[in-house]
């Protein structure tokens, strides 16, 4: 007796065999053709994509649905040609936080974490503005969220020094306070200092806070039109220097489409060594990483939401298979193994990014899967619709109830399980 069975299901590179997986206590049990156990669940497949679940390694879910409270200044900044603004407009969308409070951005991220489930986007990395104008809000509200989907979405809840930390007084004794409170990743932006050595030590600071929390570190590198900036290469040097390899995550570094080729190769053996992975955004502004160039040179590579309806960015629904949609196009990768590579990075990559444990759809490893409405890759990028359903930790999701909560319905209750799991087989509209 096995907790779900999904029967008839296609999986990746495994042509038109159909295969049974079989979970039990929240993982993996078995997998096979035509399984002989009986479960106290089933879904029928019926011959659609069964894969692993969904990854999103950046998203700013304390900014979620902001825009509608400031005009564009900062978009137009942000989006202009060369990205020459890019520091202007992280000033120009700082002007929304002078009202930040946990009240409204617990009801705004709710909703965003309640779309991820719809679209089986079961890991999130999520970033709260830390500094002078944010205080704590956001750190507060995204530990709220964590907790209340704890089984469903889990959220790696990043305390980010949003406005430099040389640059804003007082930012330091938050972040202390921001890890105090149960922030799980340290995140910094050590470009937007006003000197390189202003940016070192903003990169020391955030290791010398990892280093006393055990935590993984996430930092903005180098986001602007601006061949000079190596604030990655220094990052990644940290890394090195104190043993953090594997642990340390680079966000957008636009500047590396300016990059000379023969930096560009030194500065990837650095990264090679240091086990530093990429996450780029290529929909959310003009520049991007060199995505090809690094995956050529054995770096791991992982695609983001970034943003959803706020300053920077006024799309977004936490649809990984729409990022990858939207990246195949900005990045002209259309062959057949150039998809097979977009979806590992918004699934696999994205979760060794994260360093998400058990992650993958194997023998053993924690069931987060999605039951997709097509049979292949190809077919799943085309229409990036939702999964017909979403497997957390072993579990059906209850998706009529997401639908609600990402439509602004009240919290879930205290007893999430409970309210989110649904054995019925519908399909979500």
């Amino acid at each position: 007796m096995v907790d779900l069975c999904i029967r008839n299901a296609r999986l990746r590179r495994k042509g038109d065999e159909l295969f049974d997986i079989a979970i039990t206590d929240g993982r993996i049990a078995d997998i096979g053709k035509r399984l002989s156990v009986l479960a106290r669940d089933e879904i029928d497949a019926e011959g659609s994509l069964v894969t692993e679940s969904f990854a999103n390694p950046h998203l700013h879910l304390c900014k979620v649905w902001t825009l509608p409270m400031m005009n564009e200044a900062a978009l137009a900044a942000y989006h202009g040609a060369g990205m020459g603004k890019a520091l202007a407009a992280i000033d120009l969308a700082s002007l929304v936080k002078a009202n930040y409070d946990a009240s409204w951005i617990v009801r705004n991220a709710r909703r965003a974490v309640a779309l991820a489930a719809l679209h089986g986007n079961l890991h999130i990395r999520a970033f709260a503005d830390v500094d002078s104008k944010a205080r704590l809000e956001g750190v507060r509200a995204l530990i709220a969220v964590r907790e209340e989907f704890r089984g469903i979405v889990e959220l790696q809840v990043v305390a980010f020094a949003q406005e430099g930390i040389i640059k804003d007084p007082g930012t330091d004794r938050l972040m202390h306070e921001a890890m105090a409170l149960g922030s799980d990743v340290v995140g910094g932006i050590p470009w937007i200092e006003f000197t390189d050595a202003e940016a070192q030590k903003h990169i020391d600071f955030c290791f010398d806070l990892a280093r006393a929390h055990n935590s993984d570190i996430s930092m903005l590198l180098d986001d602007a039109g601006d061949a000079s900036l190596r604030t990655l290469e220094m990052m990644a040097t940290e890394t090195i220097r104190r043993g953090w390899n594997g642990r340390a995550l680079a966000h957008h570094c636009r500047a590396m489409a300016l990059y000379a080729e023969p930096y560009l190769q030194r500065l990837s053996g650095t990264l090679r060594r240091a086990q530093v992975s990429v996450v780029s955004d290529p929909h959310t502004g003009p520049l991007h990483a060199r995505v090809k160039d690094l995956l050529t040179e054995g770096i791991n590579v992982c695609l983001g939401q970034d943003d959803i309806s706020d300053a920077y960015y006024p799309f977004g629904r936490n649809n990984m298979l729409e990022v990858a949609f939207l990246t195949a196009h900005m990045l002209w990768m259309t062959g057949r193994e150039d998809i097979e590579r977009l979806y590992d990075m918004v699934t696999v990559a994205a979760a060794k990014a994260m360093n998400v444990p058990g992650f993958g759809l194997l023998v053993g490893g924690h069931a987060n899967l999605v039951v997709l409405g097509q049979p292949n890759i190809i077919e799943a990028l085309r229409f990036h619709a939702p999964p017909r359903q979403v497997v957390s930790h072993g579990q059906r999701v209850d998706l009529q109830r997401m639908q609600a909560l990402a439509r602004g319905a009240d919290e879930l209750s205290s007893h999430s399980s409970g309210c989110v799991i649904n054995h019925s087989s519908e399909r979500p509209t």
